[in-house]
């Protein structure tokens, strides 16, 4: 039965991954600021969210708190991010979110971190580096720096949701989605007017469901049964994803590095996978 919740948590984290990796695709699609599209997308979400709840129970502890301020911080940090550093910069510094779960989850959540989960963060850090070397810059200090905060929070948000894993992780996502919505929507005010036309409203809707809502609730599935360490290394594979879609959509062909780069994470990912899908759960350390 272990096992089972194991392999379904996995299974639930990869198809969040899978369907957060569509993010870059459609946002290309909306000439919007990001600041607003950001706002609507999770505002959106949240009314994806609210359905398949119904009538949220939010109760204001600690981790369900810090969990909301974290992913808000996050998805704020990052979209900030991506407007001063390189996009490849602000993705390759947020992916080392693994890193700092596999420490604060150790203090936190007393939950060990194994050789195999070690071993992938430097094979799934090569293969990133593979992915983006040529697309890699200096400079942009500031920039850096918050996507490097981004990694931070991004690995809180796993922490926190953990935290939760026999309660209702659900809410702390809904929350999230409030606080971004409100936060982009108020800022977004005194930006230029998104123009509203077939083509965005398509894009803003899929990014909405598809691309935040679905995942929201799948990530608050897989967090209950999986160690926030295990559950942050799947989402590495989210950038992998993202060169796939532009080939099926737009038929854009991937450089050999993506395709190295991609396979490498892949498979550093899977195999510690299918090692802690077998793993008898652990002790609690003292």
């Amino acid at each position: 039965m272990k096992n089972r919740n194991t392999q379904t948590g996995i299974l639930a984290m990869v198809i969040t991954a899978f369907l957060w990796s569509i993010a870059g695709l459609f946002i290309k699609v909306i000439d919007w600021n990001p600041i607003a599209i950001a706002g609507l997308r999770s505002l959106i979400a949240s009314f994806v969210l609210l359905v398949y709840l119904g009538k949220p129970g939010i109760q204001l502890s600690f981790p369900l708190v810090a969990a909301a301020a974290a992913n808000a911080a996050t998805m704020l940090l990052f979209v900030i991010a991506n407007k001063t550093t390189t996009a490849a910069n602000a993705i390759l510094l947020q992916y080392i979110a693994p890193v700092f779960t596999a420490f604060i989850g150790a203090a936190l959540l007393k939950e060990r971190t194994h050789i195999e989960h070690w071993i992938a963060f430097i094979v799934v850090a090569a293969g990133m580096i593979i992915m983006f070397i040529e697309k890699l810059s200096g400079g942009q200090l500031l920039g850096n720096i918050i996507a490097l905060t981004s990694a931070v929070t991004f690995s809180l948000y796993f922490v926190f949701m953990r935290m939760q894993k026999k309660g209702s992780p659900f809410e702390s996502v809904l929350l999230s989605h409030w606080i971004t919505a409100a936060i982009c929507l108020a800022v977004s005010f005194f930006l230029p007017f998104p123009a509203f036309t077939v083509k965005s409203v398509g894009a803003i809707l899929i990014l909405g469901v598809i691309q935040m809502g679905i995942p929201s609730i799948l990530f608050s599935v897989a967090i209950k049964r999986i160690p926030a360490v295990s559950a942050n290394l799947i989402a590495v594979i989210e950038p992998v994803f993202n060169p796939v879609w532009v080939f099926l959509i737009l038929n854009e062909y991937p450089g050999i590095n993506t395709v190295i780069g991609g396979a490498v994470i892949v498979s550093a990912v899977t195999a510690v996978s299918i090692i802690s899908s077998r793993r008898q759960p652990d002790r609690i350390i003292n």
